[in-house]
């Protein structure tokens, strides 16, 4: 088979890479593909750091293709366009989450969900349509086909909006889906991280109630006068979860560490939601009883398609919502790794890959 234009006239490009398990990331050049016909290019400005860039620098999931460039909550400044591109033009603020392809055939293609595409393309250290390997924001150059770049609003701080190309997708999707976006409904969130601290702040946007549940009585404070939860229950405490039961209509679970669920099941009323966006590294037991009893449900939700991704920054911009952010230089890049896994942050890393990615 004959090469593409764009494999044919690769173009240069420089970011940092991890190269083993060891997860350590250093100065990397590799190249990117010409500007295609459907494809936008634009110069990075900011990436944040998700915890999953943790996981596969260090190939915890046994997925990893090194080298590795991570990071797939991108932003920049588009520099060119294809012929065949009409929604981006030069000089548009613009980002990349999680995927940059899908088969656009399947079922979940044609509804706008191409996140559950059998077929879809990670942002990074997967294979991409043209034999090679993607590789992520941590770069100073990003070329994405249009379907998967999203326009970020004017308002919106590049910074503070570039977590949410994963983190508030991630818990937009679900709140939407399970209809948990009615005003004056209660909803709790477990886990006052990178994922929660978000979440309280989209569930306050759709106007719900919303309890922050953490294993930490620390955070209350945190919780309600600086993110605007209503509520905090500390699940440690069995009065307080017990004057909780049957209250909630629907709770996202952002926990990516192994928990029990039985006293959140408890929480939530009849035909009430629990949906777990977190990934605990072991399966969780799930008491059923109670499920039966309540009618209620338990379920995961991943990402978002690229429709409601641009609904979700467009709906972040109306309402102000942005991640609280530690904007750190690209040479500090291991040491905020290091701080990620002890959760030493509040609330998500973004690396200023405009002012301090330096070329070799």
């Amino acid at each position: 088979m004959a090469k593409s234009a764009e494999q044919e006239h690769p173009t240069k490009a420089f970011g940092w890479a991890a190269t083993d398990t060891s997860g350590v990331l250093s100065p990397f050049k590799f190249s990117r593909r010409e500007t295609g016909e459907k494809d936008v290019r634009f110069k990075v400005l900011y990436c944040g750091i998700c915890h999953s860039d943790l996981h596969m620098a260090k190939n915890d999931w046994g997925t990893s293709t090194y080298p590795i460039v991570p990071g797939h909550e991108i932003v920049g400044i588009v520099t060119e366009v294809g012929s065949k591109v009409g929604k981006f033009k030069v000089g548009d603020r613009v980002g990349v989450g999680c995927m940059v392809g899908a088969c656009h055939s399947c079922d979940s293609c044609d509804n706008d969900l191409e996140n559950y595409c059998p077929k879809m393309v990670f942002t990074y250290s997967a294979p991409y349509h043209d034999g090679t390997t993607t590789y992520g924001g941590y770069s100073d150059v990003m070329v994405a086909e249009e379907r998967y770049v999203v326009r970020i609003p004017d308002n919106l701080p590049l910074d503070a909006g570039a977590p949410l190309l994963c983190a508030g997708i991630t818990v937009y999707s679900p709140l939407q889906h399970f209809g948990l976006t009615k005003p004056g409904m209660h909803i709790g969130v477990v886990g006052l991280g990178g994922l929660g601290h978000v979440a309280v702040k989209f569930a306050k946007g759709f106007g719900v109630k919303v309890t922050v549940i953490s294993t930490s009585p620390s955070k209350k404070k945190e919780a309600i006068e600086h993110l605007g939860a209503d509520y905090f229950l500390v699940s440690r405490d069995p009065d307080q979860m017990q004057a909780a039961m049957g209250t909630m209509d629907g709770i996202i679970d952002t926990v990516s560490a192994v928990h029990p669920l039985l006293p959140l099941i408890g929480l939530l009323k009849s035909q009430g939601k629990l949906v777990m966006v977190g990934a605990p590294n072991r399966p969780l037991e799930l008491p059923v009883f109670p499920l039966i009893m309540g009618r209620k449900v338990v379920a995961g939700s991943c990402i978002g398609g690229m429709k409601e991704t641009q609904e979700m920054i467009d709906f972040a911009g109306k309402h102000n919502i942005t991640a609280d952010v530690e904007v750190i230089p690209m040479d500090y890049v291991n040491t905020a790794m290091e701080r990620l896994e002890k959760a030493d942050v509040r609330y998500r890393f973004v690396i200023d890959i405009g002012n301090t990615l330096k070329s070799a």
